[in-house]
């Protein structure tokens, strides 16, 4: 029986992203979780005991999740729960894991932007293809990509948030993203 969960949190650490044996990317990062609420008897905001919860995504979704998630930004994590007992080195305790299947910004925080990547883009249009397969910048319906420099992913880990190492260009700059987001907002 697989243990489903949804959490909504802060990303607690820098996001860390590897390659693994054929290829396959791994994103992971830390997540704290944790409950505000309004006490009514002393007339302030009190806040729950935080929940750590280590946070892995795989294959397109973990590319993805690399280009998009920073420290300090708010989530909402949704995938299988793994709660697992560990000891090290006369140590013990408790790891809570997520294997994501969904990473989404909470826009209850945040203003988000939708980009597709390629390979979505072209699996739309021609009703084949495997996201997996591909890993490039993401690009929107009008061709801008989100990208707007090479160094702009440094300490992402291995290089893999570089867009240098992926052999990506950047296809517009911030300036550029940010006048084309005016203007259709305008529309």
């Amino acid at each position: 029986m697989t243990d489903s969960i949804t959490v909504t949190g802060i990303v607690g650490t820098d996001p860390t992203q590897k390659v693994i044996g054929d290829g396959v990317v791994i994103t992971s990062f830390r997540l704290a979780s944790n409950r505000r609420y309004f006490d009514k008897a002393k007339g302030t905001w009190e806040s729950t005991e935080t929940n750590w919860f280590t946070v892995s995504a795989f294959r397109q979704l973990g590319h993805n999740a690399g280009f998009s998630v920073r420290k300090g930004q708010h989530v909402v994590v949704q995938g299988r729960l793994r709660v697992r007992a560990w000891e090290a080195g006369g140590k013990s305790g408790t790891s809570v894991d997520i294997e994501a299947d969904a990473i989404g910004h909470d826009m209850a925080w945040c203003i988000s932007s939708y980009v597709r990547t390629q390979s979505e883009s072209r699996s739309a249009e021609s009703g084949a293809g495997d996201a997996a397969d591909d890993v490039a910048a993401p690009v929107d319906d009008a061709g801008w990509s989100s990208v707007s420099s090479a160094g702009e992913f440094g300490g992402i880990g291995d290089g893999i948030g570089d867009t240098g190492s992926l052999g990506l260009e950047p296809i517009a700059t911030d300036d550029e993203l940010e006048r084309a987001y005016a203007e259709s907002a305008s529309d």
